[in-house]
C-alpha cells in the first residue's frame, strides 16, 4: 500500500532526462540490461516501468503504484503475460499522471504542470525507442479511474497528440465500459486478445 505523503506539486522533481541519464550510471538492485525503470530508484512518481526490446507493448494505466523491477503488482504481471502472448518481445508499463498512489482517490487534486511535462517527454522517448520499421502500439488500459480527476483528460489530450506524432497504433483489451472507457488490465484473462482503438472518435465521444 502507498499513500502520498505530499502533493507533488510540493516535491523538488527530477526531470525525465536526470532520471534518465542516472538510470544508466547510478548504482542499481535490478538487472539494467533487462528492465527499465526511471527513476531508478523508488520515488513518489514513476515515469517508466518496463522490459528491453525492439518491438514492447506500451500499457497505459492512469498512475503507478508501488510495483518496481522483479516485484511486479498484479496489474504489471497481467500486461507481461497479455504483451507474450500477442507477440510482443517485451512490455512497457506507463501512465496518464506519473504519481504513486495505490488508491487513485490519493492522487493530487490539481495537476502538477511540471510533472505532467517531464511525464510527456517520457512518452515520447518510449515511442521513438521502437526498433527501425516498427509502429509503436500503445495499449489504452487505464479504465473507468479517468473519471477520479478532471485534469487527466487534459493529460490524455497531450498524449493523443503526441501519439499522433509517431504513427501510433492505439488497442484495447477486453469488454469497454459503458462510456467508451477502455479495460483496466486486471481480472483479464492471459489469452486476451487486442483489438485497435479509434482513439479520435473515443476522444469525440467524451465531448459529448
Amino acid at each position: 500500500m502507498y499513500i502520498p505523503t505530499a502533493d507533488t506539486n510540493q516535491l523538488e522533481l527530477c526531470s525525465f532526462a536526470a532520471a534518465l541519464e542516472a538510470e544508466h550510471t547510478a548504482p542499481c538492485d535490478y538487472d539494467r540490461e533487462k528492465w527499465l525503470y526511471v527513476p531508478s530508484a523508488f520515488a513518489p512518481y514513476r515515469y517508466i516501468l518496463g522490459t528491453r526490446g525492439e518491438n514492447p507493448l506500451i500499457c497505459i494505466g492512469i498512475n503507478p503504484s508501488t510495483a518496481v523491477p522483479g516485484d511486479l503488482d498484479n496489474t504489471l504481471k497481467s500486461v507481461e503475460r497479455i504483451a507474450a502472448h500477442n507477440g510482443f518481445d517485451s512490455f512497457i508499463m506507463f501512465n496518464v499522471y506519473a504519481q504513486r498512489a495505490t488508491n487513485p482517490d490519493d492522487m493530487d487534486a490539481a495537476l502538477n504542470p511540471v510533472l505532467h511535462r517531464e511525464n510527456m517527454e517520457a512518452f515520447r522517448y518510449i515511442l521513438s525507442g521502437c526498433g527501425e520499421g516498427v509502429t509503436p502500439t500503445v495499449w489504452a488500459a487505464w479504465g473507468t479511474i479517468i473519471e477520479k480527476r478532471p485534469y487527466l483528460f487534459a493529460c490524455l489530450q497531450d498524449m493523443l497528440a503526441i501519439g499522433e506524432e509517431y504513427g501510433a497504433r492505439w488497442v484495447t483489451a477486453g469488454k469497454r465500459s459503458k462510456a467508451g472507457h477502455p479495460h483496466h488490465p486486471l481480472y483479464l484473462r492471459k489469452d486476451s486478445g487486442l483489438d485497435d482503438f479509434d482513439v479520435g472518435a473515443y476522444w469525440e465521444k467524451l465531448g459529448e
